[in-house]
């Protein structure tokens, strides 16, 4: 255990094309779950918890953790499954996800795993939109679920949606046309989040599930093109962690085909506090937002669509 608690620290400064590394944790009986390292910020036993009146019931208590106090969610009971009980073999996974530090309270954890993203596999189709899981992927012969933390961590602290009235512009969608931008996330939650962020701004939006997806999808619509994607597709949105295909690699494969290279890319993720911006400017994306902010996204949508209209104006 040692090991993983040391090791946790350098791999979540590692980047990697189409890779990712899950930390290994159960949380009642033998199922076992993985999140990504680059979201981890420590594992530690369980520490005294201290409980606050009128907290969220997904909540076990809060800690202090290197003069931070961190809230604390049972991760069993907040995806439907049974309460667990802290024990010996009980950890709190600490994380950041949206720019917000959280601990997830598992009954236990495991290894480090490196997967490549091709491995990493959406959820089956009969699991409903009610699903907890984002991914699922197999490790020694067994299933391994990704769960959607931001779908729990939407529930437990919705996120509002709502842009500032001088972000509002209802005219950048006139200005666009018949012209879309793309939503990339493997998130339902996210998807839906963006979607609703940019709605105000008039805009017509086409979803992907994955990096895959939207690759595929822009290829198809790149076909029906006379010379570039962005006659149809100003502006791609994606996430980074994706099943099937990431977002770096979804941005690499952009830029270096002659046709869809000249849309321009927003990265758009909860990986805030370890993001290597080294690997935005390798892949070639022309932004950074960390989720989720609505008026920096709409505002960095807007910046880019200008500069669209700029260019197509100019040839």
């Amino acid at each position: 255990m040692a090991g993983i608690l040391d090791s946790v620290n350098q791999r979540t400064q590692l980047v990697g094309q189409n890779r990712l590394e899950l930390l290994l944790f159960r949380l009642i009986g033998s199922q076992r779950f993985g999140i990504n390292v680059f979201k981890v910020r420590e594992v530690m036993p369980c520490p005294r918890l201290t409980l606050l009146p009128g907290q969220d019931p997904f909540i076990k208590g809060v800690a202090h953790i290197r003069g931070q106090t961190i809230s604390v969610i049972d991760l069993s009971k907040s995806t439907g499954g049974p309460e667990i009980i802290p024990d010996e073999n009980s950890f709190v996974i600490i994380a950041e996800y949206n720019r917000s530090v959280q601990g997830f309270l598992v009954g236990g954890v495991e290894r480090i795993v490196t997967l490549s993203w091709k491995d990493i596999m959406p959820p089956p189709e009969g699991a409903g939109k009610s699903s907890y899981l984002t991914a699922v992927t197999e490790i020694d012969k067994k299933m391994v679920s990704i769960l959607d933390v931001e779908k729990i961590l939407n529930e437990i602290s919705p996120i509002s949606t709502e842009l500032s009235e001088d972000v509002v512009d209802a005219s950048v969608g006139v200005d666009l046309g018949e012209r879309v931008i793309m939503i990339a996330d493997d998130s339902t939650v996210a998807r839906n989040q963006v979607r609703r962020a940019l709605e105000p701004l008039g805009l017509t939006m086409l979803l992907a599930k994955n990096g895959q997806d939207a690759l595929d999808q822009l290829l198809a619509i790149e076909a029906e093109c006379h010379t570039s994607i962005t006659e149809k597709v100003a502006l791609l949105i994606s996430d980074i962690e994706m099943p099937e295909m990431d977002g770096y690699t979804l941005t690499a494969e952009i830029k270096n085909n002659d046709r869809l290279k000249a849309m321009p890319v927003i990265l758009h993720t909860s990986l805030s506090g370890v993001f290597n911006n080294a690997m935005v400017a390798k892949v070639g994306a022309e932004d950074f937002i960390p989720k989720f902010h609505p008026d920096e996204l709409a505002t960095a949508v807007k910046k880019w669509l200008k500069k669209d209209e700029l260019a197509n104006n100019a040839n």
